[in-house]
């Protein structure tokens, strides 16, 4: 019995709550109900983010690498050869674990307020009420505008509760930050 299958028996006795599942080399988080909204349901972001990530990946990782191997080349071979192996393996993950990201990110409107969910390791949920919010914002950079996207931003005068959505498509988030402001206009004059 190779090690990884002991570790594999160990977390399945310590997690034996169901809430995973154990394959034979890794533990696969399932069903986290701690990042459930209460009373909704969640949006997926589009789909074409994945694209708009990716492109960021590739830009970002690719030109770090390039710029690091080009210092470290005047200095060693093998110094160079290692950055780049290791400048283009974090690129082909960050590439192939894009979809798993964008999949992680969502947000539910409710009665009262609007829940904004993203990450994978680590996850948040951020929960912002209509009656705190003083501004909705869109905004589209140069590659979300390519691919017809944009992000709808919430400003509340806490800057711990201002939330953004990122990835939706540019006529939902009109139609989100038109029905949002009014949602707060309508929890503000209540007050």
């Amino acid at each position: 019995m190779c090690a990884s299958m002991k570790l594999s028996r160990v977390i399945r006795h310590w997690l034996n709550a169901g809430q995973y599942a154990v394959c034979t080399h890794t533990v696969v988080p399932m069903h986290d109900e701690l990042f459930d909204p209460p009373g909704g349901t969640w949006r997926p972001v589009s789909e074409r983010y994945v694209r708009v990530k990716r492109l960021s990946v590739v830009l970002t990782w690719g030109l770090l690498t390039v710029v690091v191997c080009a210092g470290l080349a005047f200095w060693t071979w093998w110094a160079t050869l290692a950055a780049a192996v290791v400048g283009l393996g974090v690129t082909i993950w960050r590439w192939l674990r894009m979809p798993a990201l964008v999949a992680a990110m969502g947000w539910c409107e409710r009665g009262d307020d609007l829940c904004v969910r993203s990450g994978l390791m680590f996850r948040s949920m951020t929960i912002v009420p209509y009656g705190r919010m003083q501004s909705v914002e869109i905004n589209a950079g140069p590659i979300n505008r390519h691919y017809g996207l944009a992000s709808v931003e919430l400003v509340t005068a806490s800057s711990g509760t201002d939330a953004t959505i990122d990835g939706l498509d540019a006529e939902e988030a009109v139609v989100i930050r038109d029905r949002i402001t009014e949602m707060a206009q309508t929890r503000d004059a209540a007050l």
